[in-house]
């Protein structure tokens, strides 16, 4: 058994060597399938994770008017924390506001210098519970509070976050159905180019089949050739994803870490890995045993 298998891995990399410049076609064209699915992953993963991390922070703003009165902003204080989906309310000054403001965004703290007042109004942050998912109540809850007197205008996270929500569910079921069809072309392509090295070795092929070898011993170089080029198209893949995440941290960094923590960003994780290594070789494995199929 052991050498058999040593026989198989031996001819399915002198395969892949003679072949290089097809079998380096097929190993692209899986590299590509099982990026694009690890790249929807990702992104859907990431996405998510941010998604649950602002709805665990979120926040209903109510933003006051520069003459709102003491009991106008009390009234719209108690209002807020009557409320059952309100966890706590707190108050941030027009002077608050501003230095908040530079702290998270400093490449933008000048052109607050250069302004002849303060442009940031007084506000209420009342944080959420997280059971608070009813979008129905809170929505009324936001109608109600932007109609009292001093009130300027009422930001309500979770409106946009179950929006964010809804774009990685989509991002995940699109990503699917488009590596579905990218793994169906690598399969494909691995079938045609282990044809080819099948087509090359016709010879040898007719003399094993006549001295009596078993027919799955002539087929074994050809199921492992497949099952190499899939382990090597997602190792690539894997490595280009672990590329392209070290870029987009960077980037976003840079362009916006205040908004949410880059350092939270997340590759696959080790099964999901696994996974697509194990699909990589699997996809390989099929396109080798259809290849094969044509030795009787």
């Amino acid at each position: 058994m052991i050498r058999g298998l040593q026989y198989f891995v031996t001819e399915a990399f002198l395969s892949l060597w003679r072949g290089r410049r097809s079998s380096a076609l097929s190993i692209l064209t899986i590299a590509i399938a099982l990026f694009m699915l690890g790249l929807f992953l990702l992104l859907g993963s990431n996405l998510q994770r941010v998604v649950d991390e602002w709805r665990r922070s979120a926040e209903f703003s109510v933003y006051l008017r520069d003459e709102a009165t003491q009991p106008e902003r009390d009234g719209v204080r108690r209002a807020l924390a009557e409320h059952p989906a309100i966890a706590a309310v707190d108050a941030v000054s027009k002077e608050e506001a501003l230095e908040r403001f530079r702290r998270t965004f400093p490449e933008l703290a000048p052109a607050t210098a250069e302004a002849p007042e303060n442009p940031f109004p007084a506000s209420l942050e009342a944080r959420l519970k997280p059971s608070a998912v009813d979008a129905a109540a809170l929505g009324t809850l936001a109608e109600r509070i932007g109609a009292m007197p001093g009130v300027a205008d009422v930001r309500y996270d979770r409106r946009w976050l179950d929006r964010l929500a809804s774009l990685s569910a989509f991002v995940r079921y699109a990503g699917l159905i488009l590596a579905g069809i990218l793994v169906l072309a690598a399969g494909l392509t691995v079938t045609n180019v282990v044809r080819l090295a099948l087509y090359a070795r016709r010879d040898e092929v007719e003399i094993m089949e006549l001295v009596g070898a078993p027919m799955a011993f002539i087929r074994g170089p050809f199921v492992c050739e497949g099952i190499i080029q899939g382990g090597i198209g997602a190792v690539l893949a894997l490595a280009a994803l672990r590329a392209v995440l070290g870029l987009a941290a960077s980037r976003l960094a840079a362009a916006a870490g205040g908004m949410f923590d880059v350092q939270a960003l997340a590759f696959i994780p080790g099964a999901s890995m696994a996974l697509v290594v194990a699909g990589g070789m699997v996809v390989g494995c099929l396109g080798g045993l259809v290849a094969a199929r044509r030795l009787r």
